[in-house]
């Protein structure tokens, strides 16, 4: 009987349907074994070679999108028209190129051949990130026909459809990558400022809070959205609901008395450092968090970035369930905003970590996020 390694791979598949039609006979085990470690082996060189397809098609497609002209966009999206099954790999997903193509080409051509009434076989998907991506970067879309009229034919269904359509004012300092064919420069500072300190006296109280955490599960999950949109290391989220209104003097002496896991062990003397911040620099800081990644991470891009900041206010503001934009946004201009860092275990202190704390409009809850790039 030929081996199996020298069968053909449709020859290969028919001997194995055949020989697992019915029940394994005695002495054909070892047979079916051998044919099973044909198929291990030729199964990891083709995974190997669609990897090696997918690295040369994105960086195909990366070149296409971040080269400025506009032929370069038609081809680009005509072959995202060819594409014949999906992908892992990270530079062909639609919200990374609808990023490269907000960075290296005009709006105009973008508007003109991705969001016109007639182009209605780019897909969805990719006109859903580089709207918000374009929006992001200040683009005006009352100057652009296209971009003015494509939120009112979008789905009402996609995630991105609940983000507001204008730039806030305090999103207008976002950072961005700056990227090139092959390669890229980016980053964030996560460091603690030096305007706005408020750190309390040492030795600090050893005397503990008698306030437990009431955070559920969907609050969670969305005060740590920014987080695990950028596949950060670790995140946590405490909500504590206050005795009394809370003057914002009253948080860096409160906050380490906490039942917070990311301060567990900090002593009297540790490290603790706080900060009074404005709502600008906090949506700064998770838009960051969620868009650029951490060390290990490519982020989740600009479109998805925004949308898990924006979620991530609204966990930390407390927004009931079904807030729209304009109410979280409302919830965060009012709420009192702080940034702090300490010498506790659950903060590394080796890459990007950092802690936010928000005070609510009426004083009465403070929500916590804790954020760290180390496993």
């Amino acid at each position: 009987m030929e081996h199996a390694s020298d069968l053909a791979d449709d020859d290969l598949a028919k001997i194995v349907w055949e020989k697992t039609e019915r029940p394994v006979a005695r002495g054909e085990a070892g047979r079916l074994r051998e044919l099973g470690s044909v198929l291990t082996d030729r199964h990891a060189t083709a995974v190997e070679r669609a990897r090696s397809y997918e690295r040369s098609l994105a960086h195909i497609m990366r070149a296409l999108a971040l080269s400025p002209g506009r032929d370069n966009v038609a081809q680009l999206l005509e072959l995202l028209n060819e594409q014949r099954t999906s992908t892992t790999s990270p530079g062909l997903r639609l919200p990374a190129i609808a990023s490269f193509l907000a960075e290296g080409q005009r709006v105009a051509d973008l508007a003109e051949l991705v969001f016109d009434g007639r182009a209605l076989d780019r897909p969805a998907e990719l006109r859903a990130c580089l709207f918000h991506e374009l929006v992001l970067r200040g683009v005006d879309i009352d100057d652009f026909l296209p971009l003015r009229f494509w939120p009112l034919r979008r789905a009402g269904y996609h995630p991105l459809s609940w983000l507001p359509v204008d730039r806030r004012a305090f999103e207008a300092d976002a950072d961005f990558p700056s990227r090139s064919t092959h390669g890229g420069a980016g980053g964030m500072d996560t460091g603690i400022p030096g305007e706005g300190r408020m750190d309390p006296p040492v030795p600090r109280t050893t005397v503990r809070s008698a306030l437990r955490d009431t955070a559920t599960s969907e609050r969670y999950e969305q005060v740590t959205a920014a987080v695990t949109a950028g596949g950060w290391g670790a995140g946590g989220a405490w909500v504590f609901d206050l005795d009394a209104p809370a003057a914002p003097e009253d948080i860096p002496a409160l906050l380490p008395t906490l039942p917070l896991g990311c301060l567990d062990g900090l002593g009297p003397t540790d490290r603790f450092e706080i900060a009074l911040r404005p709502l600008d620099a906090v949506w700064r800081l998770l838009f960051a968090t969620a868009s650029m990644g951490g060390m290990y991470s490519d982020g989740a891009h600009g479109a998805y970035g925004r949308f898990a900041a924006w979620q991530s206010l609204a966990g930390l503001t407390g927004a009931p369930r079904g807030a729209d934009a304009d109410e979280v946004a409302q919830r965060a201009l009012h709420s009192t905003w702080f940034h702090f860092e300490a010498d506790a275990e659950w903060f590394h202190n080796e890459i990007y970590d950092y802690g936010l704390a928000c005070l609510s409009p009426d004083r009465r809850s403070l929500a916590i996020l804790a954020a760290t790039d180390t496993d």
